[in-house]
């Protein structure tokens, strides 16, 4: 990819797409106009179309278009979107970047072509709000490529480079992920209700102190045992209320549904 050069499309313009749209802007990686937005119903890009985006459903000029390609469909729509744009991809000129689960470089590359640098990222639905933990991987890719994918996905969020082959594995941890700590909280403040408190004060209290923990890691750069061990005390409250939860497998269940969820991932698309 040709340096300072920024043409973006994004070819399946969903919450994903959308949201990487409007960090790249904030960020000034690019300016509105600068990114071609594409979606088969292209009446729902109105309001973004309205900020200043291109916006379409041709993803054959799209692509052509622009010098960074982001694959932003379903996985059982990949291999139809990369029938649209075989043949509008140069190998000198394009970075494709695919954020669909399941789908390896190697996979988008037999459609494309082997001289294609692909490098896949794995955002998750926090990068609405800048806060997406987002993988990255590549099996080809140059450097300066992967570097520069990890600069798009720095404007929402955080970035961490790891080995394609767990890809599938980030899908499940950081992306599923999501849906595994939101459902912690939930069952927080309904225990929160338990014991005395309305729902809505119940939910702000459990969604605060998860944040909050949270941020004692990151900030600080800790273990989670090592803050739990902070707020246990001898025959205290907190140790009765971990070990009640123990004994009824959270730990375990956490564990068992990651490693489900990343056996699912792996099976969302096939390239038959």
């Amino acid at each position: 990819m040709k340096t300072g050069t920024k043409k973006t499309a994004i070819l399946g313009s969903g919450n994903i797409g959308m949201s990487l749209a409007k960090g790249l802007v904030k960020a000034d990686y690019c300016k509105p106009a600068d990114i071609t937005m594409t979606r088969r119903n292209v009446q729902r890009l109105d309001a973004i179309s309205a900020q200043g985006f291109q916006v379409g459903s041709d993803n054959y000029a799209a692509a052509a278009g622009a010098s960074v390609v982001i694959l932003a469909v379903l996985p059982q729509q990949l291999d139809n979107l990369l029938e649209q744009i075989d043949g509008a991809i140069d190998p000198a000129r394009h970075l494709v970047i695919s954020v669909i689960s399941g789908v390896s470089c190697a996979d988008i590359r037999a459609k494309l072509g082997s001289r294609v640098q692909v490098v896949r990222a794995m955002p998750n639905t926090a990068i609405a709000i800048g806060e997406s933990m987002t993988c990255v991987a590549s099996d080809n890719a140059e450097a300066e490529n992967i570097a520069e994918v990890t600069k798009m996905f720095e404007t929402v969020g955080s970035v961490i480079k790891i080995n394609e082959d767990l890809m599938t594995a980030a899908t499940a941890l950081c992306a599923c992920g999501v849906a595994f700590f939101l459902r912690a909280v939930r069952a927080a403040s309904q225990g929160g209700v338990e014991i005395g408190f309305h729902a809505d004060e119940a939910l702000r209290m459990a969604a605060q102190t998860a944040k909050g923990a949270a941020s004692l890691l990151l900030q600080q750069n800790s273990h989670p045992e090592h803050e739990i061990d902070k707020v246990t005390s001898p025959k205290g409250c907190t140790i009765a209320g971990l070990n009640e939860m123990e004994h009824n497998g959270f730990s375990s269940s956490m564990i068992k549904g990651i490693k489900l969820s990343a056996q699912k991932a792996g099976e969302l698309y096939t390239n038959d």
